[in-house]
């Protein structure tokens, strides 16, 4: 069927009135190009837009520079209208809710509330949405603070470092990474640790001063990983971790007195990132998938609704997508190593000098 504006209309009039949930009024303001999104939602980003092209195509949109989805099928469309339809209801619902308070019910408050108007709809956002599959996920059964998320909120206030970067790939070596960083050889060698980097002055400078031009490395899974402030240069291009193996490379930066937060997925020399360039955490925001609706990085929508549902005592949304990169990509640090400084570490060959 081809979509216009008149055929939108009557289908949702067709599913509010067989719910009592929806009403016509709740339907998405919609327009022909996205620079109409303030006009017409009433706000500068926030609220689902719809545009509506010639050719049928519906492109969703959260503020007039961020598509959310692209399609010309006429029941994506109504399920994502109704998925941020029932979002505002169960933000008002959870925040009445007693007990375990209003963040611990939003979620499932929303899968709820689909439930009552289709079936289908409330198991696709259980899902994660468009490319959910059709099987409920396997609950998680683990503290979801164990592997990765235990660092989420330290890290926003660039503690223990301000990047938290991640290698995979066929036999590499995380001495080898920090090496090619610029980490100092003979510190590597002597297989240096935190703690030793913190005493090697006899306590004479600032802890801060010494970590700034440090990194710690080491392996947690199938991933190394490399912990830093700052490197004494560029850093390493593509070619030169490809040559250690690396095909895999996720980089997490922190700059927490501009309150921005990046997440950078590079798979085969290429980054998934559906076009979107820059992805920044802030973007998520409980109950609503963070990236393009059936894109490359859906399985991170999936994954984190899978820690909304099976973690609502998690307040904080940082500590969900870490949990969400640990299910989906495995990604983990050693918590104790870390903390207690026994982990490797070594100062910048270029400083150090």
């Amino acid at each position: 069927m081809h979509i216009s504006a008149y055929t939108l209309k009557q289908a949702w009039h067709q599913v509010a009135v067989g719910s009592d949930v929806l009403n016509d009024a709740m339907f998405p303001p919609t327009g022909t190009s996205p620079d109409q999104y303030e006009q017409h939602a009433g706000e500068p980003h926030g609220r689902l837009f719809l545009v509506l092209e010639d050719d049928g195509t519906v492109r969703g949109h959260i503020g007039p520079y961020r598509e959310v989805f692209v399609t010309q099928d006429l029941d994506q469309v109504l399920y994502f209208a109704a998925e941020d339809a029932v979002r505002k209801l169960a933000e008002d619902i959870a925040a009445r809710a007693p007990g375990s308070g209003p963040l611990a019910n939003l979620v499932s408050g929303q899968a709820e509330l689909l439930d009552r108007i289709n079936p289908v709809w409330g198991s696709a956002f259980r899902n994660g949405g468009v490319g959910g599959g059709a099987q409920p996920p396997t609950a998680c059964g683990r503290d979801p603070l164990e592997r990765l998320a235990w660092i989420a909120d330290s890290w926003r206030e660039q503690d223990p470092y301000t990047h938290l970067a991640f290698f995979r790939g066929e036999s590499i070596c995380a001495e080898q990474i920090a090496l090619l960083h610029g980490a100092d050889p003979a510190q590597i060698a002597a297989g240096t640790r935190l703690a030793d980097l913190r005493s090697m002055d006899g306590g004479a400078r600032d802890y801060w001063d010494i970590v700034w031009e440090t990194c710690c490395f080491g392996q947690a899974g199938d991933w190394a990983f490399l912990m830093y402030h700052e490197t004494p240069g560029s850093g390493p291009d593509l070619e030169a971790l490809a040559r250690l193996g690396v095909t895999e490379t996720v980089h997490l930066s922190a700059t927490s007195a501009k309150a921005i937060y990046t997440f950078d997925y590079m798979r085969n020399g290429r980054r998934i990132d559906d076009d979107w360039g820059v992805l920044e955490l802030i973007w998520y925001d409980r109950g609503r998938a963070p990236y393009f609706r059936g894109g490359q990085l859906d399985f991170l929508n999936q994954a984190i609704r899978r820690a909304e549902l099976d973690h609502p005592e998690l307040t904080s949304e940082f500590e969900l997508y870490f949990h969400a990169l640990d299910d989906a990509l495995d990604l983990q640090l050693p918590r104790q190593d870390i903390q207690q400084g026994t982990v490797r570490a070594a100062q910048w060959a270029r400083r150090n000098s």
